[in-house]
């Protein structure tokens, strides 16, 4: 397969722009950004690339086609006439997945069988069959509908990006991967990794983990597996090189000082389990203390949390005490810059200060905001 291909990295709401800029990093100048995804153009080694290194994104899919669609027989027929049979072979397994908003086509199973009917007539065409398996590699289509438009997708990742593997336990309420590497890099404290980091809340250890990736260059998805892997189209010497390069291109021997504490013994033992796993366990240090014995060695840090929230565990009372006793701690660490994610809409007032700069995320189905307290630059030698 020669032609270039067209990807979307599909984001969280509210991460498009730092889904974008790690693509713009990664060398992908042609993007563009929408709701839920950025597209832009690549080869069959760009899927590899992008798997493996994509730190915000979801998933990496194939654009198979995009048309107009406002009957049954229009969904069919545009279906059909997208070329399945380049990715799919006789004996694939194509499950179809889909979801419906604002269209006229508004049942989502309907358009499911309707999709699954088409490929599969395209294929029998190909493969001169009237019988397939599906025993084989595995095939998530998607058919999106929006707005009486049909996206039709390939999943070329499997199971989400956020589950690099290195986290076997969890603890009550974790962070995703994906989202911590996102507040990480929105910190910009990824641009000089020698400097201090510190999560006084760090329960399963997620944010110290993923910014010891981002500080030694170690590309997330070097400890997984993805179902593209196993495609027939991708050459196996093009995942072979993808992760040769993404194995050339770690730094440890740049300096780590990244650390983590919980009030939560449990949670420390997480910690150190899914660190360990990363085979990072000797560049973090895990400690079990309350938030207001924390003493972060160093100046000029990052102390990036995601605190507990009245939404999902703790008391209310509780939380506005942790929340004072940070703001207190925090006073302290003149040099230091803080960040924290929260829906808590009392945070700035608990903590003594009001935000430098916010940003509204969400984590999970929850809206929160990204509140950055910016302390001054490491002076530059």
């Amino acid at each position: 397969m020669s032609r270039q291909l067209e990807l979307i990295a599909t984001a969280p709401m509210g991460l498009e722009a730092v889904v974008a800029r790690e693509l713009k990093d990664l060398g992908y100048t042609d993007t563009k950004v929408e709701n839920g995804r950025v597209t832009f153009k690549g080869d069959l080694i760009d899927i590899c690339r992008c798997n493996l290194w994509l730190r915000t994104s979801d998933r990496v899919l194939v654009k198979m086609g995009e048309f107009s669609v406002r009957t049954f027989d229009e969904l069919f027929e545009g279906t059909k006439a997208l070329p399945w049979q380049d990715w799919i072979p006789a004996h694939g397994e194509f499950p179809v997945e889909g979801r419906s908003h604002k269209s006229q086509l508004s049942s989502v199973p309907a358009c499911q069988g309707i999709v699954k009917k088409a490929i599969v007539e395209k294929l029998k065409q190909s493969y001169r069959t009237e019988w397939f398996q599906e025993n084989g590699p595995r095939y998530v289509i998607e058919v999106n509908l929006l707005n009486d438009m049909a996206l039709l997708t390939l999943d070329t990742t499997g199971p989400a990006l956020h589950k690099r593997g290195y986290r076997k336990l969890i603890t009550e309420a974790p962070l995703k991967e994906t989202m911590a590497a996102a507040l990480i890099l929105l910190s910009r404290w990824n641009q000089n990794p020698a400097r201090p980091f510190y999560d006084p809340c760090c329960g399963s250890g997620t944010l110290p983990i993923e910014a010891a990736l981002i500080g030694w260059n170690i590309a997330p998805g070097l400890r997984r597996s993805f179902n593209s892997e196993a495609w027939p189209v991708i050459p196996k010497e093009l995942w072979q090189d993808a992760r040769d390069e993404a194995i050339d291109s770690v730094k440890d021997d740049i300096p780590l000082n990244i650390a983590g504490s919980d009030i939560d013994p449990k949670a420390i033992e997480v910690a150190e389990a899914a660190a360990k796993s990363a085979g990072l366990s000797k560049e973090i240090t895990f400690q079990t203390l309350p938030a207001a014995k924390i003493q972060p060695q160093g100046g000029y840090g990052c102390m990036i949390t995601n605190p507990p929230y009245g939404e999902r565990i703790g008391e209310e009372k509780e939380i506005r005490r942790l929340i004072t006793q940070l703001g207190r701690v925090t006073a302290e660490l003149q040099t230091w810059s803080f960040f924290a994610i929260t829906p808590t809409k009392q945070f700035e007032h608990d903590f003594g200060r009001k935000a430098d700069k916010r940003r509204k995320l969400y984590n999970g189905r929850i809206e929160c905001q990204y509140l950055q307290y910016l302390g001054p630059l490491p002076p530059r030698h």
